[in-house]
């Protein structure tokens, strides 16, 4: 998939939440064009087509990124930082998707210009719900800019 149109973009480290996160969008056939990365580095590599992504067509950018905040190497709030300041990233949606209640992190996400900010629920249907309805959103609903 590495030059395929990619709609979303799932950057999470935990395994078992990006496995709930992809397993809810492909309940309603969302995942079909998603690619999961494990860090925050990888992610800026793909957007950007630098590292071992060096290469790949970054006018192909994903209509949606799904982010967690606390990844090793580069954190989310690094990610979101970058892709908000950049002219050819900045009108992607991102969605912070954390365990994170503090409120410093969601300030700070909405400061640097994060388009939602959603604590991940604890409880497995709570989560699946969640996702699913954050996907169809985003996916589904909204009209992003041209």
């Amino acid at each position: 998939m590495e030059n395929a149109q990619v709609e979303i973009l799932l950057v999470e480290d935990n395994a078992d939440d990006a496995e709930m996160a992809i397993h809810a969008l492909r309940k309603k056939n969302l995942a079909n064009k998603l690619i999961h990365l494990q860090d925050g580095e990888e992610a800026l590599d793909f957007l950007f087509g630098t590292g071992k992504f060096a290469g790949r067509d970054v006018t192909l950018r994903p209509r949606l990124i799904l982010l967690d905040l606390k990844m090793p190497k580069v954190d989310g709030m690094q990610v979101l930082a970058k892709v908000k300041s950049n002219d050819a990233t900045k009108k992607i949606p991102v969605v912070i998707l954390t365990s994170s209640k503090e409120d410093p992190d969601l300030s700070k996400c909405y400061e640097l210009g994060a388009n939602s900010y959603i604590v991940k629920p604890v409880e497995f249907d709570s989560f699946i719900n969640a996702v699913t309805e954050l996907g169809m959103y985003w996916m589904l609903l909204n009209h992003p800019p041209v």
